[in-house]
């Protein structure tokens, strides 16, 4: 296959993810599944898209450093042209720098203006003849060197120098751009691990057992895992081992009645529907119906009946289930932070006023669904996110004005090996550069 055809595929996928807003994990598979790309050439695509994002800051700055056109004046066809050019030279050894400039060329030619192919040609270079020298911004300015380093937008850097020490703030960063593991959750209802990973290695694809979870494989070596026969068995879904975290907090028991409430897409819903061997009954709501006929649709697959999913908004009350629930769980809307290595887009699309905006909605939330839990129920609180005014400041503040809850000590709910000092206390954090995970943070209440 042409590589050029490839390079094409990842400039008009980023384009679409930069100008448009359209999400990168969904884009780069929509346009792969119809690309007739062999194997490698979409890993290019993929390699391309996600390092150009997850890079953007620093690609952004070399290019002003080069460019005799202001960044303003330079049109958004060519900018993104010229940033996956930028990509390529700086990061990936493999490909030749005469071939990455010939083919940004002939994109400029084919998607710009007059003029600009020779505006592309001379910058890219440029920058070819200069990279060994190009370096970073003085460390003296600690959140701009950190800022451009590792491309992540400066409120962010500034915040986690707050809150968390500088050294652990840059190996945090820098774990963030590195590519995250792929791993899938094995479906005790119709199969085991030993099968699944058969079936898979017969696929080319490697497998390894998961760091935390007895049910959790690390695959490599896929682009499409959700292609296989397997899959469509469901014999297994794919979920972040810190997702399926949340589910063993919970610790469901066969025959209990647990509440969903923000379940979309229902990757945890389904965990505990297999934890409590497809019996009690678990109602997932969201207040979208597509997302809904997804996790029904999950459901399905993976042979789960107990599942019931319900139209309905968290921050409205719902009487009938007041003081019922064996267990609420508050999967709450957030911004992602702990998902910006698996979804680098993430870093351009969030602003610090979402955070605060969000933080009201999750205690909103929080405080109208522990109403449903019964006494001595667990109440299970968990985000995607590295922002403690998100996760640990909630959970404060809700039980600040709700003594009839208290954090409940989870050591024995969490695998011996998972680094989680603060468990005793009732909650864990987890970091991609500690734990090798999503970003995620989780707590468990219990109604006195």
């Amino acid at each position: 296959m042409d590589k050029s055809w490839a390079r094409e595929e990842a400039y008009l996928i980023l384009s679409k993810v930069i100008s448009r807003g359209a999400y990168s994990n969904i884009e780069i598979r929509k346009k792969l599944n119809s690309s007739g790309l062999e194997k490698l050439d979409k890993a290019l695509v993929t390699e391309i898209v996600n390092g150009t994002l997850r890079n953007m800051i620093y690609i952004d700055w070399v290019l002003s450093k080069f460019s005799n056109i202001k960044e303003e004046k330079i049109s958004a066809n060519i900018k993104n042209i010229l940033r996956c050019g930028v990509y390529q030279i700086m990061f990936l050894d493999k490909i030749p720098d005469s071939a990455v400039c010939n083919e940004s060329v002939e994109l400029a030619k084919k998607y710009g203006n007059i003029g600009s192919s020779k505006f592309v040609n001379g910058l890219l270079r440029n920058i070819v003849r200069n990279k060994e020298t190009i370096g970073y911004p003085d460390k003296g300015k600690l959140a701009e060197y950190l800022s451009v380093k590792y491309s992540h937008p400066a409120w962010l850097v500034e915040k986690w120098l707050k809150d968390f020490e500088d050294k652990f703030t840059e190996e945090l960063m820098k774990s963030n751009n590195d590519v995250p593991p792929l791993t899938i959750r094995i479906n005790k209802l119709k199969t085991n691990k030993q099968e699944v990973i058969d079936d898979l290695e017969g696929h080319g694809i490697a497998c390894s057992e998961g760091l935390y979870n007895e049910e959790a494989v690390s695959v490599r070596g896929t682009s499409s895992i959700e292609s296989l026969e397997i899959f469509n068995k469901g014999f297994f879904s794919v979920q972040d081992e810190s997702s399926m975290l949340v589910s063993k907090v919970m610790n469901p028991e066969s025959g209990s009645l647990i509440i969903d409430v923000c379940s979309a897409p229902g990757g945890k819903a389904a965990h505990m529907a297999e934890l409590m061997d497809n019996k009690g009954l678990i109602i997932a709501r969201d207040i979208h119906q597509h997302k809904l006929d997804l996790i029904n649709k999950a459901c399905s697959r993976l042979g789960i009946n107990i599942v019931k999913t319900q139209l309905f908004d968290a921050l409205s009350i719902d009487k009938a289930y007041i003081g019922v629930a064996d267990g609420v769980l508050v999967d709450a809307p957030c911004s992602g932070l702990g998902l910006l290595r698996r979804k680098p887009d993430l870093r351009w699309k969030k602003k610090p006023d979402d955070l605060d905006s969000l933080s009201n909605i999750q205690y909103e939330i929080l405080k109208s669904a522990s109403l449903y839990v019964k006494k001595g129920g667990a109440l299970i609180y968990s985000t995607c996110t590295l922002n403690k005014n998100e996760n640990i400041e909630i959970v404060k503040k809700f039980l600040a004005a709700n003594d009839g809850f208290y954090l409940d000590n989870i050591e024995n709910l969490i695998p011996q090996n998972l680094y989680a000092p603060d468990a005793k206390e009732g909650y864990l954090e987890l970091f991609p550069h500690i734990h090798n995970t999503d970003g995620f943070f989780i707590a468990r209440l219990i109604k006195r």
